[in-house]
């Protein structure tokens, strides 16, 4: 409903007089009034239009607010200092608006395009281990982005590529065949623990020549499982052996050959990427004729463009933001638009316990696995505080806080609102009364209003994420829902049954946070508990 009223200002504005001689006014944006204005819609647009009308920003807005004040669905239009116009909506748009719940909105989109596909790839590590801590993040980021995007309408798909070719198996297995015996594995295998747990399951017929596949596969079932605990659900599991069986890593370097980037010296192949931003240009194939990793790479890339994919997102750790230039200039010697291929760099985690980082993991040594990190604290608070953060800033985690059942702990302080709103309508059940679908407002309480006006952004909020690449501005949201709800709860009345208009009123606002709340979990992956 804000989109049409939206719409509805900016045709009464274009119509009006003093503004009628001008045909390249800007766009009208609403934007969330501050907390300190009573209002609920705020408005930059005179600032914008200042530099088409040539007047002043203020004297705009004052015409602006004369203009949006007509309309019923405004209560009252104000404008201050430099060119601000704030707007208070009616009650009973207020209440109509709140109550819409869509989300997919194409409007002002060309109905007879087809929406982009998107394909985002996550997490993707190497099938040699658990997964770590930071791949939790990236699960996260990848599954929360995947959700999003579907609920605002896009047809969206997650893949996890598995990278199960090369001389990994190999050295699986000689750390497999190591552990086996009892001795250390190579000093460039694999160490863990994990090692020792999977020395123990290796069938008794199993040749030792078929270790590091067994190991593989064992691992890679591992990782699958630890994603299913963590909520995070893919379209595809991509094995890079499939490129190679399917002769699709020569089919890349056949396309790639027909550009004039590709040359030989030395006996390899290399792709000239230092002119796009990389330091030097790249092998595709070595001197021996066996391909590099970034050929099979490209190969990868060019196989989700022919799969149908408009716009690919990767989602990579911090340490391959030296990977991202060369892979732009693979995605323009595909012939593909590099606007089409988007990476997002997710930094590091650092886990905190009692004031000090924790460094090692019992189980996988050198690092934390996610498997732990779950276990301990629980995949709620994984996913929440993950989502906390942009995926461009650092995050410390703090693990006590994680686990604390106080509203010091931002997902138990959410996840209560969800709880106690469940508990008042059991109550409600109890006193025979049921919420009504309001149709007209019930002498809003100011807290309620600010309810209210707060629910009529979710949509926007989502769509910042989508933007923004991050779902951290659903966690600010929720956690200021939270807060709006508990100011709310404390000073208004919810339940009286003297005052059965007012109680029902009140429940169908209830109703409507505990919507928004359980959406907003489901999200990011969270779970919406009905009782805590």
């Amino acid at each position: 409903m804000l989109k049409q009223l939206q719409i509805k200002i900016e045709d009464r504005i274009s119509k009006d007089k003093y503004f009628a001689d001008f045909e390249a006014l800007p766009p009208l944006l609403f934007e969330p009034a501050p907390q300190h204005i009573d209002a609920d819609i705020s408005l930059t647009w005179a600032l914008a239009a200042a530099k088409v009308i040539k007047k002043k920003p203020l004297d705009i807005a004052k015409k602006a607010s004369k203009v949006i004040e007509q309309l019923e669905e405004v209560a009252a239009c104000t404008f201050i200092e430099p060119g601000f116009v704030n707007i208070k909506l009616s009650d009973a748009f207020l209440v109509e608006a709140a109550r819409d719940r869509r989300l997919k909105n194409r409007d002002g989109a060309d109905q007879n395009k087809p929406a982009q596909k998107i394909l985002i790839e996550f997490v993707s590590a190497n099938p040699t281990g658990p997964l770590h801590v930071a791949s939790g993040r990236g699960a996260s980021l990848g599954d929360s982005l995947v959700r999003m995007h579907r609920a605002l309408g896009a047809a969206c798909d997650a893949e996890y590529y598995i990278n199960d070719a090369g001389n990994q198996a190999e050295l699986l297995g000689e750390s497999l065949k190591a552990r086996a015996q009892g001795k250390e594995p190579p000093e460039n295998g694999y160490h863990g623990d994990y090692i020792i747990e999977l020395a123990k399951k290796i069938p008794a017929a199993l040749p030792e020549a078929e270790y590091g596949r067994f190991a593989m596969e064992e691992l890679i079932k591992s990782q699958q499982a630890d994603m299913e605990a963590f909520a995070a659900e893919f379209t595809k599991w991509f094995r890079e052996s499939e490129l190679h069986k399917e002769g699709a890593v020569e089919a890349a370097l056949k396309i790639l050959k027909q550009t004039n980037n590709v040359y030989e010296k030395d006996g390899a192949v290399w792709l000239g990427t230092a002119s796009g931003g990389d330091d030097k240009d790249r092998v595709l194939v070595r001197n021996d004729g066996r391909p590099t990793y970034y050929l099979a790479d490209i190969a990868y890339h060019k196989n989700k463009y022919d799969r149908g994919y408009d716009r690919l997102i990767d989602i990579w750790g911090a340490d391959h933001h030296g990977y991202v230039p060369r892979m732009k200039e693979a995605v323009k010697a595909l012939g593909r638009r590099e606007e089409s291929f988007t990476v997002i760099i997710h930094q590091l985690v650092h886990l905190i316990e009692n004031g000090e980082k924790v460094k090692m993991s019992k189980r996988a040594g050198a690092f934390i696995t996610l498997r732990e990190l779950i276990d301990e604290v629980g995949r709620d608070a994984c996913r929440f505080f993950f989502a906390s953060r942009t995926p461009n800033a650092h995050l410390n985690f703090d693990i006590g806080l994680a686990k604390k059942q106080t509203n010091e702990n931002p997902v138990f302080y959410v996840q209560y609102v969800h709880a106690r709103i469940c508990s008042i309508f059991r109550a409600a059940e109890h006193k025979n009364i049921e919420p009504l679908n309001m149709t007209s407002p019930q002498n809003l309480a100011a807290q309620e209003r600010l309810l209210l006006s707060k629910m009529l952004w979710f949509r926007d909020i989502i769509a910042a994420c989508v933007r923004d690449l991050s779902p951290h501005h659903i966690t600010t949201y929720l956690k200021e829902l939270s807060s709006l709800f508990h100011s709310f709860y404390d000073s208004c009345r919810v339940l009286d049954e003297n005052n059965l208009e007012m109680t029902k009123s009140r429940l169908f606002t209830c109703r409507l946070v505990k919507e928004r709340i359980a959406k907003g979990l489901e999200l990011i992956g969270v779970s919406a508990p009905e009782q805590m």
